[in-house]
């Protein structure tokens, strides 16, 4: 057996829409990967040995910092959060939004300027909209990348 540690998949999963969570149940089972959800309220699992769950207290980037504690290189995070896709490009990890964008080191701090110069908007009264609805053409973007991470990090 190998020393080394196989690769998980952490779900920021405050706001990760249920569809996304489905797909990342399925693959856990199918694939053997640990998968751990992190919020800061209860969330229910279905039975499997591959899913787990953290709970954090509220607060600003209380999961967020949970998962960067205890992430590793090779792991993949699920988050639509650009700084916590940041920290986790930082550690070696891959970073997925549940929209399908992969967050790269040659994509991230352009993301990075885009998601503060917004806020700089909206903190002006400027109202910006929400995000439209989650496709079926993000689902399937999710899917492809999420496929292409197991081919890479699974034996």
């Amino acid at each position: 057996m190998s020393d080394t540690k196989s690769a998980q998949i952490w779900i920021d999963a405050d706001a990760c829409p249920v569809v996304i969570k489905e797909i990342l149940f399925k693959a856990a089972d199918r694939t053997q990967t640990q998968t751990t959800l992190v919020a800061n309220h209860a969330l229910h699992l279905p039975p499997s040995r591959y899913l787990s769950f953290i709970q954090v207290t509220a607060g600003f980037d209380v999961a967020d910092n949970e998962i960067v504690k205890r992430l590793n290189q090779g792991d993949l995070v699920i988050t639509s959060d650009i700084p916590l896709a940041d920290e986790a490009i930082t550690k070696g990890a891959t970073a997925l939004s549940p929209r399908g964008d992969l967050f790269t080191a040659n994509n991230i701090k352009s993301k990075l300027s885009m998601r503060d110069f917004m806020d700089v908007i909206r903190s002006s009264g400027v109202q910006t909209g929400g995000p439209s609805p989650l496709s079926q053409a993000d689902r399937q973007n999710f899917a492809g990348h999420l496929d292409r991470w197991f081919n890479q990090n699974k034996n």
